[in-house]
């Protein structure tokens, strides 16, 4: 199976995560899942439950908030597919961290690097966030850029580029 990045993006419920595991499962083989999101609360607890019985005991979990770079190397070459759910997670995640976009911009490239010397197939999930309003606050606008950047980045460095709608993937690269 040739190594190639495919990387989904779409707004909130879109129906990202449920295509990426239908593409890993169409895909094949050994599936490693690595997941971005912490239970700070209930709900999210609740989110990442109902994730894991979907996903069922066909893939290997790999919980990772913040050092996925170097999560992914660890993994490259032990699985043909890997599925990081969600860069925007993640990228909120890092932000909690520092307060520098420059020190983001550097901790995004490490993790586009990484993702490009992987050996295996990576399935990437991504929000589309610059689709609404704009931010009423600095910090949510920063997000908003910094999400903007990274999900260029990705794309371009992807073969295959998805935006769902409404639980409906457009090939869009």
């Amino acid at each position: 199976m040739p190594n190639k990045i495919y990387f989904i993006t779409g707004g909130a419920r879109s129906g990202k995560s449920a295509f990426a595991e239908k593409l890993a499962k169409d895909l094949g083989g050994k599936r490693a899942y690595v997941a971005t999101a912490q239970a700070l609360d209930a709900e999210m607890a609740a989110r990442i439950a109902k994730h894991r019985q979907d996903r069922g005991t066909a893939w290997e979990t790999f919980e990772e908030p913040l050092a996925v770079a170097e999560l992914l190397r660890k993994l490259s070459g032990r699985y043909d597919v890997t599925l990081l759910d969600c860069l925007t997670l993640w990228l909120s995640n890092v932000m909690a961290h520092t307060d520098s976009a420059a020190a983001v911009i550097t901790r995004s490239d490490e993790l586009i690097g990484a993702i490009k010397e992987h050996r295996g197939s990576c399935i990437l999930v991504s929000n589309e966030v610059g689709l609404g309003i704009v931010p009423d606050n600095p910090l949510a606008r920063k997000f908003r850029d910094l999400a903007g950047m990274l999900n260029q980045k990705v794309a371009l460095a992807a073969d295959e580029v998805y935006f769902t709608a409404a639980g409906i993937p457009l090939k869009i690269k």
